[in-house]
């Protein structure tokens, strides 16, 4: 049997400020190598034209010498970086001598990471190349692919094939139960709350426009949870074989979602409830419909300071104006509406209007990105698709959760345009037409500034 060891270390230098550093050390602390390894991690903001080797190699000689041999012309035994540059659109794997993998390895690390790089998910990204490394650093000989590759020609087709599907059964299996898990989390609390819920529902004005809408909402709650139940009762009968089943971990996120969603839904009916009956919590209800609008005010100038956020035009002038007056106005709503001169109804449309504004307004910075990056009008359409593709809410590739919020029970997911979305849109745009120039080439040398440094790494675009 192989050796199974957890990381002897895991430091996160997260300069770029893209990590969910409690998320990240949790999933890498338990990632098990086949030797203690001590994993760094390391992000930076550079450009699409770095060099992301020359700049891990910069870091460690001003920052941490000892990731650096004592003779100064490789990696540190023990030592595995995995370095992300999320603006320019890079990742790159280091190591020590004796933790080196081929440069195929090394692709493959990286690859491993590619794809949730591409769509943002930059803990996610880390977590899944890190993990790969763990496979590959020190991997025994019979393990390899080689061997199997070999095993596979010389006659070994079926106990290959059986352990593949051993591993896909294993790995549906656990991501079932996972859903399974969250479902049952949220459908727990629906189910406890559903008395209350009713009350809520109860005695909220109808002839409220918000009122209305969450009302018929409410009207399909029931026959939504009663089907919940039935696909709480489906899943839970799954036996452990059939959990490994591909169709049937679609049904348990099937599960998963309608309760999570259910679970938003009832915490907004009683919210619309405390807010418009103006209950002695109206000012935490009201506070919960400020917290999307506010979230995206705080991520204005994290858009606007990225590499290709085109910060210093017009169009940016005019999202800092409208967050700076808009901070003043939500302060003004809510006095207002505590002393009695606005009702919630017109508060509620106050919000939606500037939401709404803000949205207007992300759509102009996002044509001032466009023509900023894009070289020509073939790469400006590539990246208004991909635009439209993370903002549609019938886009499966970037799931869009419930807004937990009365006007996100009101208007459909794609009535607003969240700053999270335009990241999103935009980190994927500049991937696609950065893919399309060729930017995922990969890159082996230390550039002008290594010297002699001969370390065991490559980087390459995403």
């Amino acid at each position: 049997m192989a050796h199974a060891a957890t990381p002897m270390s895991v430091d996160v230098f997260d300069t770029a400020g893209v990590l969910d550093r409690v998320a990240l050390v949790d999933a890498l602390e338990a990632t098990e190598f086949h030797e203690p390894t001590k994993v760094v991690v390391y992000t930076y903001n550079g450009r699409t034209e770095d060099n992301l080797n020359e700049e891990v190699l910069r870091f460690a000689r001003a920052e941490h010498k000892e990731w650096i041999s004592p003779d100064g012309q490789k990696w540190a035994d023990g030592l595995f970086i995995f370095a992300l540059d999320p603006v320019g659109r890079h990742v790159g794997t280091y190591m020590g001598e004796d933790r080196k993998v081929s440069l195929e390895q090394r692709h493959d690390i990286q690859d491993a990471s590619k794809e949730l790089l591409r769509d943002a998910q930059w803990t996610d990204g880390t977590i899944a190349g890190v993990r790969r490394a763990a496979v590959l650093i020190n991997q025994p000989w019979y393990e390899s692919s080689g061997f199997l590759i070999t095993l596979w020609v010389s006659g070994g087709t079926v106990a290959l094939g059986a352990g593949a599907w051993i591993v896909v059964r294993t790995v549906t299996r656990s991501a079932s139960r996972k859903e399974v898990d969250r479902g049952d989390h949220s459908y727990a609390n629906v189910s406890m709350d559903l008395e209350v819920t009713e009350l809520n529902a109860g005695t909220i004005p109808e002839s409220s426009t918000y009122g209305g809408e969450v009302l018929e909402k409410y009207r399909s709650f029931l026959n939504r949870y009663y089907l919940a139940t039935g696909l709480s009762n489906t899943v839970h009968s799954l036996s452990r074989h059939q959990l490994g089943q591909r169709r049937n971990l679609r049904l348990t996120r099937q599960y998963a979602d309608a309760a999570a969603e259910l679970d938003a839904l009832d915490d907004v009916i009683a919210d619309t409830n405390a807010l418009l009956n103006r209950t002695s919590t109206w000012p935490t209800a009201w506070d919960r419909q400020l917290a999307p609008f506010r979230n995206d005010l705080a991520g204005l100038e994290q858009l606007l300071a990225k590499r290709n956020g085109q910060g210093d035009t017009a169009t940016a002038a005019a999202l800092r104006t409208f967050r700076d007056q808009s901070l003043g106005a939500i302060e003004d709503w809510t006095s207002d509406m505590g002393a009695g001169r606005i009702t919630p109804e017109k508060a509620l449309d106050r919000l939606n209007d500037a939401r709404s504004h803000l949205a207007m307004l992300l759509e102009n910075h996002a044509e001032t990105v466009i023509d900023g990056y894009a070289k020509n009008e073939r790469e400006a359409e590539v990246m208004r698709k991909e635009m439209r593709s993370v903002r549609s809410s019938s886009n499966q590739k970037h799931r869009r959760t419930y807004e937990p919020s009365i006007l996100g029970a009101v208007y459909p997911s794609n009535h607003f345009f969240s700053v999270a979305t335009f990241n999103s849109g935009l980190d994927t745009g500049v991937s696609s037409v950065s893919a399309a120039r060729g930017g995922d080439g990969s890159t082996t040398g230390y550039g002008s500034s290594g010297g002699s440094f001969s370390g065991s790494g490559s980087s390459s675009g995403f």
